[in-house]
């Protein structure tokens, strides 16, 4: 079955790598927004709380919150599950920093619904308190500078685990990027949203 779901991400994948031009060296090279830049804005399908929903930065700054905006490869791999689960874990924890979070990946939102409706003892992520945004146009990732745009990297077309702190401005105050096999921590990511919004 796991085969089967890989596959067919593989093909969804390159099926929507195929039609973008900034992937086909059409566009300049993605760039990171850095702190004190505006954060580009975005508006999405996701899924949470098991059904699906429309997910935008304005969302966050309209009520004058925080967003944490987490990039991850694909669903289904082996480090996305246990730091998911753990942004969605600390949700309430965000909240009580007037902080929403929501991780995005280039997955289609029923893929993302598949994964959150399988267990995590089967390899699904299980049910979560934070919104999965879907990306299959690869635009948010790529605006957000984390798209993989090398057609010769494994990864072409997916992201990179990039965590993007935003204040109630739209202003990026912080940026973390890891390639694929390191997770973030967070408890460091919580260390310093307190310390941005103390600053």
């Amino acid at each position: 079955m796991r085969s089967f779901l890989a596959a067919l991400l593989a093909l969804t994948t390159l099926s929507s790598v195929a039609s973008q031009s900034f992937l086909t060296g059409d566009a300049p090279a993605p760039r990171i927004p850095l702190p004190r830049e505006k954060a580009p804005a975005f508006s999405a399908k996701a899924v949470l709380h098991d059904d699906f929903t429309q997910v935008s930065l304005s969302d966050y700054t309209e009520k004058s919150q925080w967003l944490v905006l987490f990039f991850y490869p694909f669903d289904y791999t082996f480090v996305c599950p246990t730091e998911i689960r753990s942004f969605s874990d600390n949700a309430a924890k965000f909240a009580e920093m007037n902080t929403g979070v929501a991780g995005v990946s280039t997955d289609s939102h029923h893929t993302h619904l598949s994964w959150t409706r399988t267990s995590r003892e089967n390899g699904g992520v299980g049910p979560l308190n934070i919104p999965l945004v879907s990306d299959t146009g690869k635009k948010i990732s790529y605006d957000y500078g984390v798209l993989i745009t090398d057609s010769n990297d494994d990864m072409f077309g997916a992201a990179l685990r990039g965590v993007f702190i935003i204040d109630p401005t739209g202003t990026v105050r912080s940026v973390i990027i890891n390639d694929d096999g390191a997770g973030r921590n967070v408890d460091e990511v919580i260390r310093t949203v307190q310390a941005l919004q103390y600053s």
